[in-house]
Order: C-alpha cells, then structure tokens, then sequence
C-alpha cells in the first residue's frame, strides 16, 4: 500500500537527493487503510489519499497520469485494480463538467415526463451516406426520439463524415416537419486529431442539429475536455460512448471499475454515456 502510494506521488525506486529539497511530507500520498479481501488469498483493499497540490486544476488527463499512469506496471504487484475515487469538491470545482445536463435537454427537445427512445444505425459501417440518411429518416418518422451513428463510424472511404452529416441533418428537418416533434442524431465527431474534432462540431452546429456523440477514452479526455467546452459555448449538446472501455474494466482483479470512468467523464464532461444494454450481445451481469 505504501508502495503504492509513493510510486503514483512523490517517489521512486530508490532515495535521490533532490527529495531534501522539497517538503516530501506535503506531497507524499498516504496509504492509511488496508483490509483483506474476503474469501481470496493476498488480495487487499488498500484506501490512499493524495494532497489535491498534486494535481493539476480541471485536468482528468493529469490526474489518471498521477494516480493510474505508472503505478499498473509495478514489478512488486501481481495485479492493481482501481475500485473507486472520491474527489473533494474543491477539486472537482474547477471542472466544467457535463455541457448541459438533463433539464436543458429536455427544454430544447420540448419533451418531458417520459424517457427519451432512440437507436443506433446499423449496418453501422458499409452505408452510403445516402442510405444512411433514409435509415435516419425511416426511424425517426416512425416515433425515435433520437438516432444515433456507431462508435466507429467516423469518416471512412464509403461516407465521408461530412456527407453523412449533410443528409443526417435532412432527415432530421424532413422528420420534424412530418411529426412536429423535435428529433436529434448523435453525429460522431470523434476523429484523428482534436482541430478536426472540432471542425465537424462546428459544422454540426452550422447544420443546426442539436447534439453531437464523442468516443471519449479512445479519443481521449483532453480531447473530450475541448468538446466538452465547445459544446456548453455552442449550445450543442453531447453523447459519450465507452468504446474500449472493456479493456480496462472487465477483469475484477486489475484495471480499473467502470464507476471511475463514469465519475472522470462527468468531470471532463459529457450530457450521458452509453451504458450498454441489460440483456444484449456485450458483457454485463444483471444486478
């Protein structure tokens, strides 16, 4: 537990002598519980505290860096797994957090008392744009809230990113204007660097359509962070899938609990994330 608490804070593998010229004592992180876990042999629950002088202000990638980024590799632990955080509210103050939030969706959607219903486009990847566009339509003429594209579907050889969102953006004012209802599709903006990114939320926004869909841990949070603002600037409300997610959380034994991506992208910001389905083709466990 000490081990761990040094390594992803103040110390190394061995003693340096720049440590005396600094106040270790303030910096250090602190291990100052450990219990046993019941039922398996040499696993522990270790609770560790680090002084918020560590980290840097409205940050999540900083903050993964520190408490997560070298500390998995430990050489003297056959397994880490990172159960939960609780962040003190003058450090999660200096995040913007989620761009709108549940109320202000529900205003500009002019639909209340009721959940929001909506699915995903397949095929999701082998469309034209055309096509593409039709599905949208089909699905939300026929009483969808919302549709959504895929969590790769970004800007491929078959339909280019800009095509698919000029013919998302006329079925969804075609399907308004056929049902009076105010309908949305999550445009994927995800893309390979942060200025694209942003690019396609700008024309997004252009188009009128109001939400648009990030990959946040395969686009990663200081990427997410950006959108995040951009989206709260611009009046443009914002889907999170969890794609690879999986990789990190599955096993019980080493990763991280999915509840601390959840937590981390409330503060890097997103309006909801996609939680997977009680009953479906992805792992899940019902309670």
């Amino acid at each position: 537990g000490a081990a761990v608490a040094a390594e992803s804070s103040t110390g190394t593998w061995t003693t340096v002598w720049t440590d005396g010229l600094t106040s270790l004592d303030r910096y250090k992180g602190r291990c100052y519980h450990i219990e046993a876990v019941v039922g398996e042999e040499n696993q522990y629950i270790c609770y560790v505290a680090y002084p918020l002088d560590l980290f840097e202000e409205g940050s999540v990638t900083n903050m993964f860096t520190s408490i997560v980024g070298n500390v998995f590799g430990f050489k003297a632990l056959r397994a880490l797994r990172l159960e939960d955080l609780r962040i003190p509210p003058a450090y999660s103050k200096t995040f913007q957090g989620p761009p709108h939030g549940i109320q202000v969706e529900r205003d500009k959607l002019n639909k209340y008392g009721r959940p929001l219903l909506g699915c995903t486009i397949k095929p999701k990847l082998g469309l034209s744009a055309k096509n593409y566009g039709r599905a949208v339509y089909e699905c939300l003429r026929g009483g969808l809230d919302f549709t959504k594209d895929d969590e790769n579907v970004n800007s491929q050889p078959f339909m280019r990113w800009r095509d698919r969102f000029l013919f998302c953006a006329e079925a969804i004012n075609k399907s308004q204007a056929e049902t009076g209802e105010i309908k949305g599709h999550y445009l994927n903006a995800t893309a390979a660097t942060c200025e694209e990114m942003i690019k396609r939320a700008v024309f997004a926004r252009e188009l009128g359509v109001p939400i648009v869909m990030h990959d946040y841990l395969t686009g990663g949070f200081t990427a997410n962070t950006s959108l995040a603002h951009y989206c709260r600037d611009n009046g443009l409300l914002l889907h999170i899938h969890r794609a690879m997610h999986a990789v990190i959380d599955r096993q019980k034994n080493h990763g991280m609990h999915f509840r601390v991506l959840a937590k981390a992208l409330r503060m890097s910001g997103g309006d909801h994330i996609h939680a997977g389905t009680v009953v479906g083709k992805l792992e899940g466990e019902r309670e």
